[in-house]
Order: C-alpha cells, then sequence, then structure tokens
C-alpha cells in the first residue's frame, strides 16, 4: 500500500490513516520507531514500518491490488463524475490513460518496497494481477490453477520460504503480462471491497 495521491491530486488515504489513528487510539500500538520519526497515521504504511521489522516477513500483494485502485487511487470521492468506476469494476475495462495511471501507481509501489526487498530474511511475492486478498482462496493460494510466478503457486512460495527450503524475493513483470492471474472481476451492484 502507498500513500499515493488519488486521480484527483488529493491525499485521501493518509488523511484516512490519520482518522483511524484519531478514533482508536492508535498511535500507542505502532511501532515507536516509526513514530517517533513520522505522524503516527503515516506508520500504517509498510514502507514506512517494514524497514524497522526484525522479524523476518513475507511480503505478498497484487501490484495492481483491486481495494488499493479502488481506494486509494482512485476512490469515489476522487472521482464524483464516475470516470473510473467501469475501470475498478474490471480492468479490461479501463482506458489506455487509466491503465497509464495504474502502471504509474505499480511503480510507486514497487518503489515503497526497495527497503522490504533488501533483507534476506524478507519474502516478496508481487504479482500483476488485479486482485485483493489472494491468500483466503484455494483457487489463489495452491489450486492447480493458482497465479504462478518464478514458476511458483502463492502458496508454494510462501512455504518454500517459510521452511527455509529456497529463498523466494519475485516481482512479476507489468499488466497484462501474466496469464495465470486472476483478475477480480466486480458486479456493478455488490459492495466494493
Amino acid at each position: 500500500m502507498t500513500n499515493r495521491k488519488t486521480v484527483s491530486g488529493s491525499r485521501y488515504i493518509q488523511a484516512f490513516y490519520s482518522e483511524v489513528v484519531a478514533l482508536h487510539g492508535s498511535a500507542k500500538n505502532l511501532p515507536a520507531s516509526c513514530t517517533s520519526k513520522l505522524s503516527p497515521g503515516l506508520c500504517f504504511f509498510p514502507q514506512n514500518v517494514v524497514p524497522v521489522i526484525r522479524t523476518p516477513i513475507f511480503l505478498l500483494n497484487a501490484a495492481y491490488d483491486s481495494w488499493q485502485i479502488k481506494n486509494i487511487l482512485a476512490p469515489d470521492i476522487a472521482d464524483p463524475k464516475g470516470a473510473w468506476k467501469k475501470c475498478k469494476l474490471d480492468i479490461k475495462n479501463c482506458s489506455p490513460s487509466q491503465l497509464q495511471t495504474m502502471q504509474e501507481y505499480r511503480l510507486q509501489f514497487l518503489r515503497a518496497l526497495t527497503h522490504a526487498s533488501t533483507s534476506t530474511s524478507h519474502g516478496l511475492l508481487i504479482d500483476s494481477c488485479y486482485a485483493h486478498c489472494q491468500i483466503v482462496t484455494q483457487d489463489t493460494w495452491l489450486a492447480a490453477s493458482s497465479p504462478v510466478l518464478g514458476k511458483k503457486t502463492i502458496g508454494k512460495a510462501v512455504g518454500d520460504w517459510y521452511h527455509d527450503r529456497t529463498p523466494f524475493q519475485k516481482i512479476d513483470c507489468a499488466y497484462p503480462c501474466n496469464p495465470t492471474c486472476k483478475n477480480r472481476v466486480y458486479n456493478s451492484n455488490e459492495q466494493q471491497d
């Protein structure tokens, strides 16, 4: 997740997390190594907290995370005319300029991961799918038709890293390069996650 401006230029997600901290009193539970340098709301962003984590961690995310596209890049509040509505429902409906904006979002996301991917104790799998929460269902975790990166399914990559069989730090090429992706398609009446 990146602290990026929306398509309208606002810092919506930064303000959102600052409000979360205020509402829940979260500052006391966030790492002091982060809150001593930054405002507590910024300590929800992995690029600000992962570099100080000493515990091995596996970062798994879609470079085109559907939740992030809908809630960070193009939230409804930043798109009052609905220019992004069809794109957010199905990445195949995105215009060339919207895809370019999403490619720029991906690059910012990958730059934010720079510190996270340098430790040998960290695992990393960033695929080019338009998806969110790829670990919660069998069809994206370990099924024969699961997304594959580096010739491994998500479950196999995490398992090999966790059990110290092989390190795994792979970043997929840009959309639409990975034919194994299970890109999320939303129904226009569906509550978007």
